[in-house]
């Protein structure tokens, strides 16, 4: 993956945020702050560029980017935090003005003809048949009319995070849905297992507020 375009502009609309949480949650000054997210844009920009590039039909290269920013960070601070400190660390560094944004906007399509037609093309791709950062999943409907689930079997985040030696963080990561789907406003996400805590797949359910 090439360090351009959508890869080069996440780090220029999230490094601030995640620099900010170092101070906020992790007990970083100023100064200390600012050398670890200097050294983490070098380790940012060697992830991606390792990273192979996504199909133009995969939706997941997003998630997979916002990983690697998590996990240059990791890889640049001066302890390594507890899963519970990078569970607030990453959501407080990921809920700004632009994932709320986005969120809303995703929240206005949700359970829409197009976004379950997306879903179902998602489903049929099976991107990480051929891109092991990415994701495969099914999607699944409530028999009641209720809203969907889409259950994941493959899991780019899960590679990411193991080849770095993060895999045990990977809930940090998974603990976001419920942020994302409460900012969207129209669904309220619930979920039984994951592949990070030794479950047989991802679910992750939608209901329709």
């Amino acid at each position: 993956m090439k360090y351009i375009g959508m890869p080069a502009g996440m780090w220029m609309i999230f490094r601030g945020h995640f620099r900010k949480a170092l101070t906020d949650d992790l007990g970083y000054d100023h100064y200390g702050a600012k050398r670890v997210t200097n050294a983490a844009k070098l380790k940012y920009r060697e992830i991606i560029e390792k990273l192979p590039e996504f199909e133009k039909e995969d939706r997941f290269k997003t998630n997979i980017v916002n990983c690697a920013v998590l996990t240059a960070f990791l890889l640049s601070m001066d302890r390594r935090p507890s899963a519970e400190e990078v569970t607030r660390y990453y959501e407080h560094a990921m809920t700004n003005t632009a994932t709320k944004i986005f969120c809303r906007m995703g929240g206005k399509k949700k359970f829409t003809d197009s976004d379950i037609e997306g879903m179902k093309k998602t489903a049929s791709l099976r991107a990480a048949d051929r891109n092991p950062y990415s994701w495969n999943m099914d999607y699944i409907p409530y028999n009641d009319g209720s809203g969907y689930e889409a259950r994941f079997y493959k899991c780019g985040i899960c590679v990411l995070m193991k080849e770095y030696g993060f895999y045990d963080l990977v809930p940090a990561m998974c603990h976001l849905d419920y942020t994302m789907s409460e900012l969207g406003g129209a669904s309220d996400f619930v979920r039984e297992y994951t592949l990070a805590s030794g479950g047989p797949y991802c679910d992750c359910g939608y209901k329709k507020k």
